[in-house]
């Protein structure tokens, strides 16, 4: 697990039902698949606009959100916690003489709503008087009343608890059985129903699903007292339960047989073979370190794109508003117009809100703007950022990119990364091929610990399983790598990517922003790349 998603979860699994306060009220879990009548959030939302506009504001927007999650946590034999959770209610954003204002209400009646549009517009109104220059909205059509739904097969909500514990805890013993000492496994999920009305015109209802089923399994050498992990190797997605029971498709083979997940994952499989590799790694010879060609598979090229390419290229953090938490970004705005070499003639990077599967897929943001795809780094050259709608102007857009996002109805939204992913090579290229050519060099699978600094410029990452690659060959499994990177000198040491039969997503579950702090959910696609002569250090080495 990732420290941010430690951070947001570590009061889940070590403090009982310390859940964090966003996650709202606990529920019983059959009142998870519950939903709002569409024409009583319509009704809530006329009032809102009508106050808002009724008090001066030129331009307002209502989110009637309900948000719902579900967290299974279970350990070897045991059930360590189950929380359901929902949170209900209203944010109200006006503009007021080219000002901000914002309120929230979970008081989902007529006068209530109301009365948070007026206080929104108040707060407007004293936002004004010290405003430096006036708020530039990119303009919306309005789409009058429109629903969209994260195109599910089966509710994970509706999945009696009984037979998702008898799952984990399946997945426990796999594991115990296949020669692992600890085992920890978890089920996340998010149903987000999120309605969403503007003075623009639009009415759009959205139903929102999301995934993640992680894991991580532990070998220890009783002798020396030695231990090693292995996480699993699985995705959060935007998808329903049929992640999970084998309804989709899409399994991945490596070429030493490392299985992969695509849009099914066999969590007993994983864990299985997640037992095996953790022991198998306690004999596992350390890295010498030195430079090697890096072969890179998806489930861990997805994190090193989050940090070093999806971040940084934030327009807000472009901009230092983020310099506070999380930094700033290298890639300035004088190096779009440079047309700056950000990667190799290999890369090509794009955003995208409208990828299928993916954690950040909707058919509208939180300003009702239709979301698209748009590249960010084409041939290697920067061409873009992510920007939304009091944004656009600043990069003389006339739109705003939709990708706009509030973890709650009671946060405001603010800019968020979209899906952004490195598009597959345009040669047919497949990973036994691209591995082929290496004559020294060390393929990586599965995402690990990773270090980034404040302009995502200089950053370090590691892995969950590492290989020897020897004239073209995979050999032996190895241990303790890292790699070491600056940002544009790693993407321009792309000398290949494998072709779209090999592309699949990786993910955030819980990616933090913002003060104050707010979690959104993003996937990264990739196909597996290569990336020559990259600086390779012994985590374990003692330096005296």
């Amino acid at each position: 697990m990732h420290r941010r998603d430690f951070l947001t979860l570590g009061g889940l699994s070590v403090g009982g039902l310390m859940v964090p306060s966003f996650f709202g009220k606990a529920i019983a879990a059959e009142q998870l698949v519950s939903s709002l009548d569409v024409a009583v959030k319509k009704q809530l939302a006329d009032a809102a606009l009508a106050a808002a506009t009724g008090a001066g504001a030129s331009y307002c927007d209502v989110r009637v959100g309900r948000y719902l999650r579900q967290f299974v946590i279970t350990r070897e034999d045991k059930v360590q916690n189950v929380v359901n959770t929902e949170s209900t209610g209203a944010g109200i954003r006006v503009i007021v003489n080219g000002a901000w204002g914002f309120a929230a209400t979970n008081e989902l009646t007529s006068e209530g709503v109301a009365k948070a549009a007026r206080q929104a517009t108040a707060i407007a109104k004293a936002n004004a008087r010290t405003q430096t220059s006036p708020v530039q909205l990119a303009p919306v059509a309005g789409v009058g009343e429109v629903a969209w739904r994260t195109p599910i097969r089966k509710n994970a909500m509706e999945v009696p608890l009984k037979e998702k514990v008898d799952l984990l805890l399946g997945v426990n013993a796999d594991a115990l059985n296949a020669g692992a000492d600890f085992v920890n496994s978890m089920l996340f999920l998010v149903n987000e129903q999120k309605y969403f009305a503007s003075t623009d015109g639009s009415y759009i209802d959205q139903d929102v699903h999301r995934i993640w089923a992680p894991m991580t399994v532990t070998a220890i050498d009783k002798a020396s007292g030695k231990f090693r992990t292995r996480d699993g190797l699985s995705a959060p997605m935007g998808m329903g339960f049929e992640y999970l029971d084998g309804a989709a498709s899409g399994k991945f083979v490596t070429p030493n047989g490392v299985t992969n997940y695509g849009l099914s994952y066999d969590m007993r499989e994983d864990a299985i073979a997640a037992a095996k590799q953790a022991r198998a790694k306690l004999k596992a010879p350390s890295v010498k370190p030195g430079k090697y060609d890096l072969v890179l598979d998806p489930s861990h090229t997805w994190l090193t794109i989050h940090e070093s390419v999806g971040h940084p290229l934030e327009l807000d953090r472009v901009l230092g508003y983020e310099a506070n938490y999380a930094g700033t970004s290298f890639a300035t705005l004088d190096k779009r117009e440079a047309h700056f070499q950000y990667g190799s003639e290999q890369v090509t990077i794009f955003a995208d809100k409208t990828q299928p599967g993916s954690l950040g897929a909707v058919a509208y943001d939180d300003e009702g703007v239709k979301t698209k795809r748009w590249d960010l780094i084409s041939d290697g050259k920067l061409v873009d950022y992510q920007a939304i709608r009091d944004q656009a102007h600043i990069l003389g857009k006339t739109a705003s990119d939709g990708c706009c996002y509030a973890d709650s109805w009671s946060s405001v939204q603010f800019q968020r990364m979209a899906n952004v992913s490195l598009a597959p090579g345009k040669t047919p290229m497949s990973v036994e091929q691209m591995i082929s050519g290496v004559e020294d060099g060390i393929y990586i699978i599965g995402d690990g610990s990773f270090s980034i600094d404040q302009q995502r410029y200089n950053a370090q990452f590691g892995g969950q399983l590492f290989y020897e690659i020897k004239n073209g060959k995979i050999g032996q499994q190895i241990e303790d790598v890292a790699y070491q990177i600056r940002t544009p000198e790693f993407w321009n040491a792309c000398v290949g990517v494998c072709d779209d039969s090999d592309y699949r997503l990786g993910g955030s579950f819980f990616d933090g922003k913002g003060q104050p702090g707010q979690v959104s959910a993003v996937s990264h696609g990739s196909s597996t790349a290569r990336f020559n002569g990259i600086n390779v250090i012994n985590t374990a080495r003692s330096l005296g």
